[in-house]
């Protein structure tokens, strides 16, 4: 495949040790199968996205088109980048390729209350050889645009409220997330080869069927959001509904940890030194914390487990490839390595304020602003080289 890498145009400038971690909402946990390998980045994302299957012994790939095929027609497909913020043609990728993941947090009792609590851009240089994830912080003030087909006329407003006013009247979960990639692209220029949104709770699925994944907790941290009520974790209205529980309490150091426990931590912003700044770097250490159990040798070789995983992230899958068929898309990014993925930190991590009508709140640096317009153009990698206190580092 040819690589153009000036078909881009701007359009716009632990749970507490006691707890027991082989209990999930009552699914069983067992323990990950030791051992690592080098594999394709889709086989890491499509654990997060349920899009292909790609089975991984040692450094070669293996696919069979009945496989994907099975794995991917209930795979919910669907318009989820506005035309304007969208790239291709539909036909093949090329260049750097920019995919926009998203995770929300939906309940029945939600139903039309809906945010991006997770923003990240995975950018992937022209070299198409390794990949970057970039968070957007979620409390950034942002200018999101007129969205005419839900009659939102735009507004300056939290970077997680556009998918909010994106879904609503009608607009589901497309039309937040097309407002998303609108207001991305509005502000940096930035557009997309793809997008996928996966729900918390298809996380959870995800990681108890790869038997857990291993984190690290640098900073001790009390849940804002669960409680354990006889050794089983609940949310907070749920703990409270059964009399009342005893705090989640995310200890410092590195262990397995069960789907709950993982997502629950990667959430946690009050009381870390870095608030959200700490959360989104969570985040990122979570989603590669799955794509490592994923493309690991117990992973690859436990065909039942494989199974499993794949139909755990496609049941909460929605995805957009950009009218490039999944296969295509997954073997165009075969050679991405899965230890090749670097955690980006926007505004180097730490906080940027301004005001908004006399208050203080959250913005993009300028520097944060070349590294978007890096990722736009494709040179990310080389503008990260003089900006190594960009970079993150993970266990």
């Amino acid at each position: 495949m040819g690589v153009d890498t000036q078909r881009r145009t701007a359009s716009a400038d632990s749970v507490a040790d006691s707890s027991p971690r082989g209990v999930t909402y009552g699914v069983p946990v067992t323990d990950p199968a030791p051992g690592r390998a080098k594999a394709p980045l889709w086989a890491r994302i499509s654990v997060i996205c349920g899009a292909v299957l790609m089975l991984v012994t040692g450094a070669t790939l293996v696919a069979s088109t009945v496989l994907i095929n099975r794995y991917t027609k209930n795979v919910n497909q669907a318009n989820l980048i506005d035309t304007d913020s969208k790239v291709g043609d539909g036909k093949a990728l090329s260049g750097a390729v920019n995919l926009l993941l998203l995770g929300v947090d939906e309940r029945a009792r939600d139903k039309g209350n809906i945010r991006s609590d997770t923003i990240i851009v995975l950018h992937i240089p022209a070299s198409q050889d390794q990949a970057y994830l970039v968070s957007v912080p979620r409390d950034t003030f942002v200018d999101i645009p007129a969205f005419p087909k839900t009659g939102f006329g735009g507004g300056r407003h939290k970077a997680t409220e556009a998918f909010f006013y994106g879904a609503q009247n009608g607009g589901g979960r497309e039309g937040g997330a097309q407002l998303v990639a609108k207001t991305l692209n509005k502000m940096t220029g930035v557009r997309f080869d793809g997008a996928a949104i996966i729900d918390f709770s298809g996380f959870i699925r995800v990681i108890n069927a790869l038997g857990g994944v291993r984190m690290c907790v640098d900073h001790q941290v009390q849940s804002i959001h669960m409680q354990l009520v006889d050794g089983k974790p609940m949310w907070n209205n749920e703990a409270r509904a059964a009399g009342g529980g005893k705090p989640v309490i995310h200890k410092k150091g590195c262990r397995e940890m069960a789907g709950w426990e993982a997502l629950d931590f990667s959430r946690q912003r009050y009381g870390l030194p870095n608030g959200d700044y700490d959360r989104q770097r969570h985040q990122q250490q979570l989603v590669k914390a799955i794509a490592k159990e994923a493309t690991s040798k117990g992973v690859a070789t436990d065909l039942g487990k494989l199974d499993r995983v794949i139909k755990a992230a496609g049941s909460t899958l929605m995805l957009d490839t950009g009218g490039v068929p999944i296969a295509d898309f997954a073997f165009t990014l075969k050679d991405v390595a899965a230890n090749d993925l670097i955690l980006v930190r926007t505004n180097a991590g730490t906080f940027h304020s301004t005001n908004v009508n006399g208050q203080s709140a959250e913005a993009l640096s300028p520097e944060s602003m070349q590294m978007f317009h890096a990722v736009r153009d494709g040179t990310l990698a080389e503008w990260l080289i003089s900006h190594p206190h960009f970079i993150a580092t993970s266990k």
